[in-house]
């Protein structure tokens, strides 16, 4: 019968205070980054197919404010703030949702 320690009850993998590793970190940091900038190329140019149109002007300034936002969280998730980079992609996004059901 071996018993285990405090040393041996937590191994390299599993962290007892929620960090992560540098791996995941910067995992976390290229997801931000790159769906970012993906619903950033979306918003603009939803934005100027709806300019095109025959819409009120608040449809395509709500997708280009949208992909504002986006922009901006793809910056932070650059930076490692991917936590607020996660809460500003969501916001862009209902920002461009909301110019969607305005049309």
């Amino acid at each position: 019968m071996s018993a285990r320690t405090d040393s041996d009850a937590h191994s390299d993998t599993e962290d007892p205070d929620g960090e992560y590793g540098t791996e995941e970190a910067r995992r976390a940091r290229w997801t931000a980054t790159v769906a970012g900038a993906l619903l950033t190329l979306a918003g603009l140019a939803a934005s100027l197919i709806r300019l095109g149109r025959s819409v009120p002007a608040l449809v395509p300034s709500a997708y280009a404010l949208g992909a504002a936002v986006c922009a901006l969280a793809a910056f932070l998730g650059s930076r490692g703030r991917t936590r607020r980079a996660l809460w500003l992609l969501v916001a862009g996004v209902m920002v461009m949702a909301i110019g969607d059901q305005s049309d």
